[in-house]
């Protein structure tokens, strides 16, 4: 059930940061912190789409981010390709 409030919200945008940090105050790598990302991004996705709000906008790499380094650069790209492709059938039922 999807709730619908009168004059709500109507789009939503994150900007991703901070995954990084959360994993090395976890003693874990970089990359594990990114991977919990993609979880709370799951949950989000799905609260928004239940309370009503049409649009959300998730800023995932910013122009700053080119500079991290390399390894960490393709691991972020082969996780964003991944997590498109295994949630693309989810998502198309949201919109």
């Amino acid at each position: 059930m999807k709730l619908k409030y009168k004059n709500a919200i109507r789009h939503i945008a994150i900007i991703m940061d901070g995954n990084g940090r959360w994993a090395k105050n976890q003693k874990l790598n970089r990359i594990e912190g990114h991977k919990k990302g993609v979880k709370s991004v799951k949950k989000i996705i799905r609260y928004t789409d239940k309370i009503g709000i049409k649009y959300l906008t998730l800023f995932t790499f910013s122009e700053e981010n080119w500079g991290r380094p390399k390894i960490e650069i393709l691991a972020l790209m082969k996780l964003l390709v991944e997590s498109l492709n295994k949630e693309l059938k989810s998502l198309m039922k949201i919109i």
